[in-house]
This record gives structure tokens, sequence and C-alpha cells, in this order.
């Protein structure tokens, strides 16, 4: 089948990788246009013009696909001239106009990695892990002018394990999702999928901003502990201390014997909210229902480090209650 491909960051590099080792003819991508980027703030092609530059494939990185625009009639004419029969679409960041939807025979067919309707929009692996979701997966469906509402063309489901970040399980689905396209394509060219309307509650996943990765400690330790691996590693949850903000990794309960194994049990039980205890070999915060480790921590113009490092310069400043130290408090927030 003739194909034109639309997709912009890495996740979508899978698909198009997966898509062009298969026998479907892939005639040219859409992507974003080159973006600055680094301290020297020069141009970079997305992840997805790249690969298609290796392999030889025509690239169109329009604007805007808008009609009446110069970037959005060059675009038509172009897909007019290729007259693809399916435009498979990864993450490619930029509004589809009605009029563009019917030109391919089989529509543009999104890979979105969500079990649709649950968790439409930009960031729905994030949502699922915060949301303490156990399963998720990846839907193709037929694009329409709603928000990730067309008929779904198919699904595979993937399991959340309790130690997934965002990065780790957006890998997983990126590969599965691959695969899953591939399938959908063959099956449209021989007409062996029937398009089935979304049945179920819609929930929805908002653009992730910074401000929403900040951490609650108020919440319960389980809650937190999904909040900080759905933001990993970007935008990367964050809380401040004092007028600093600092970048928290994956964060761990600490299980009641080893709690109570610990010297000092109940200066940690005691832990109010965001406040900050350095124990021998690890750092203890306290949350709203029971204190959690920090694994890494990255304080500001520094690399993530490990937490118990970071603990220990915090104690031979003086700055942090320890077993042996009297120091002054530091607490999160």
């Amino acid at each position: 089948m003739r194909i034109v491909f639309a997709g912009t960051p890495e996740p979508a590099v899978v698909a198009l990788e997966k898509l062009i080792a298969s026998h479907h003819d892939i005639a040219a991508v859409i992507t974003r246009p080159d973006a600055r980027r680094g301290r020297g703030r020069t141009l970079h092609p997305s992840p997805v013009k790249a690969l298609a530059q290796e392999h030889g494939i025509e690239v169109l990185t329009p604007t805007t696909l808008k009609p009446g625009t110069e970037d959005g009639d060059a675009l038509r004419a172009r897909l007019a001239e290729i007259a693809p029969e399916a435009i498979p679409v990864v993450a490619y960041g930029n509004l589809i106009t009605e009029d563009l939807l019917g030109l391919p025979t089989h529509g543009w067919v999104n890979l979105h990695f969500s079990l649709l309707p649950a968790w439409r929009g930009a960031a729905p692996v994030q949502a699922a892990i915060a949301a303490g979701d156990e399963r998720t997966g990846a839907t193709t469906f037929r694009i329409d002018q709603g928000l990730d509402t067309g008929d779904i063309l198919a699904t595979i489901e993937e399991a959340i394990l309790p130690t997934d970040t965002a990065d780790d399980l957006l890998t997983r689905l990126a590969y599965a999702g691959g695969d899953l396209l591939v399938q959908t394509m063959n099956g449209l060219e021989d007409g062996s999928i029937t398009p089935q309307p979304q049945e179920g509650e819609a929930t929805y996943a908002h653009k992730i901003a910074t401000d929403d990765a900040r951490i609650d400690w108020t919440r319960p330790a389980d809650v937190i502990d999904r909040h900080i691996r759905a933001h990993t590693p970007g935008p990367g949850a964050w809380t401040l201390m004092g007028e600093s903000r600092l970048k928290v990794g994956p964060v761990s309960s600490v299980a009641a014997a080893e709690l109570e194994a610990l010297p000092e049990a109940a200066a940690v039980r005691a832990l109010q909210p965001g406040e900050v205890h350095v124990a021998k070999n690890a750092v203890m915060v306290g949350t709203g229902s029971s204190p959690v480790r920090l694994g890494k921590i990255q304080p500001p113009g520094k690399k993530m480090m490990n937490a118990a490092d970071w603990g220990r310069g915090l104690a031979s400043q003086g700055s942090c209650g320890t077993d042996s130290t009297d120091t002054d408090e530091v607490k999160f927030s």
C-alpha cells in the first residue's frame, strides 16, 4: 500500500522503522520543521526527518497545514501527486484540517498510546501512570475532527509495572505500537479491518506543563510515587528547598520492618509532609501518609545524583537532621 507517514519525535521513529521494513511503500514523510536547540541554538531535524533522510525518503516540512497558506497549499498539491492510500500518524504535532482527512483512501490513521476512549489527549502515558492504572495499551484509529474520537481500527494491551516511569512505558508502547500500526496497514489493505466506534467513558490527558510536575508532599506516598514516575524523565518532577528548585527521581516506600530497624525510627515516623531526614545511607521525606526514600535528586546546576550522596553533603554542612548531628531543619515545599 502507498503510504505517507506523519510524525516528529523519537517515539514515532520506531513506527516509521517498522513501516520501512514492511512491504508497504513509504512515498514521503511529513514532519515538523527543523527546530533550534542546544546552547548554540542551531537547527536540528526532527528524529523522523533524520531517519527518512537515511533511507532516501522524501521529507515534507510544512509549518502549517491550513488551506490558503503557502505551506498548506504546497502540501495539498504534493499529496495529490503522490495519491497515498493511507497516512499513518504518530505524534506529528500539527493540526490536520478537515479537507485533508478525506484525501487518502483509508484516511489518516493515528497511533495513540492508550486504550481509547481512555486518556484522549497529549499525555496518555503519563496520565495512566499518575492515575494508578494497572493496564494501558495502544490504539490505532481513523482521525476525525474530534480530539482522539475517531473509529477504532485495532488495539493492544500492555501492563503498567509498579516501577514504570513514563519513559519505560512509552518505550515499550512505541515498539508494540509500531507493530500494531503495520498490522493496521495490512488490515486496511486486505479489507480485514472493520472500524468500530469508541465505547465507554472518555478520560482526558492534557498537555503537561512544568508547573504540573511539582510534587505535593501532603499527598499519600503512593500518589507521590506515581506522580514522580509519570513525570520522569520529562519535564521532571520537582520540589523547592527554600528558593532552590530540585528535580526528584523515583522514590520508594520504607517498609515497616526496615523503619523499625533504624536507630532514628521515631524521628522518621514523625516526619511531616516535605520534612527531610538524612539517615546513614538514605534520605527520607515525609508525606501525607508514610515516609518515602529518595532515589536520585538533581540540585540546581548539577547532574542527577544519588540522594544518599546529596544527603551526606547536607549533613556535612549542618543543614539536615541526622541520627548523630544537631542541625537545622530542611523541608521541601
